[in-house]
């Protein structure tokens, strides 16, 4: 058996992912992130014990992510290489999504946009926006960065609490905006919010921040589909929140399966392909 092993060494977490002689994914799986070195190490070791793996089963081994900057030897004496992240994220997402054409929409700390058009794989912008703003946001207002936390909060928020809707301020649905459509984010907070208001506050604040953007980078181009990836996928709010962003500008906001590991599943592609 020979595998290739891609890691994705981010700033909060590190995912670790194996590809086999088939081109299957094996048990991908995630560690909070310490320090970069103690982390991948860390993923490296235990996602061996765990799926029984030899360390002379390990063909290649690729880093990415923003904490593979501090690793410059080959891990456990196995040949490593690094893979640019943009590229990880652009080949993850196309392996998972089968579309040869879209944006990719990485949402980690910050914001990153992919653009995918057969093999042109490029990076065109971001925002700084995404799970650090909730955390940090969430630390001041809510007194946790337990993201985990903050969503089941938001399960029991009244998002209208909020925001202020377009039913808010017009009697009647403005041309391609419904009533129940965000007209000013946070516009409607009250002092006497509840914590599960502010929560679905915050949650929705981000998301809708990272679809606008991904919406208006799309413009030009004439891409309709967008694959999300990364840990704010996770955020069970994306089904409420996407969707109804679907249907209100005509494109497609897909998650595919393993999404929070895209990126470590592009690291170990993009050594397969040259290979």
């Amino acid at each position: 058996m020979s595998i290739v092993i891609g890691i994705d060494v981010g700033i909060s977490t590190t995912k670790i992912v194996g590809i086999d002689e088939q081109g299957i994914v094996m048990s991908p799986f995630r560690i909070k992130a310490t320090d970069p070195i103690t982390s991948l190490y860390g993923a490296f070791g235990k996602y061996l014990h765990d799926n029984k793996i030899k360390l002379e089963e390990v063909e290649q081994i690729m880093l990415t992510g923003v904490g593979a900057a501090y690793i410059d030897e080959n891990i456990y004496g196995r040949p490593t290489g690094k893979a640019q992240e943009f590229i990880a994220d652009g080949l993850g997402a196309r392996y998972e999504s089968n579309l040869d054409r879209m944006i990719v929409v990485s949402m980690g700390t910050g914001t990153s946009l992919v653009k995918c058009d057969g093999s042109d794989i490029r990076h065109i912008g971001g925002i700084g926006i995404g799970g650090g703003t909730l955390q940090g946001l969430s630390r001041i207002m809510l007194k946790t960065d337990d993201i985990r936390q903050v969503a089941t909060l938001a399960m029991d928020g009244d998002i209208s609490k909020i925001n202020l809707l377009i039913g808010d301020i017009s009697a009647k649905p403005l041309p391609g905006l419904p009533m129940t459509a965000t007209a000013s984010l946070f516009s409607n907070a009250k002092t006497n919010a509840t914590r599960e208001d502010i929560a679905i506050g915050l949650i929705y604040m981000v998301l809708q921040a990272v679809g606008s953007a991904t919406i208006l980078s799309s413009l030009e181009s004439g891409i309709k589909d967008f694959v999300l990836i990364g840990n704010l996928t996770l955020l069970p709010q994306c089904k409420e929140v996407y969707p109804a962003m679907e249907k209100l500008y005509g494109v497609h906001f897909r998650i595919p399966k393993y999404s929070e590991f895209c990126t470590a599943i592009g690291a170990a592609l993009s050594y397969i392909q040259k290979r």
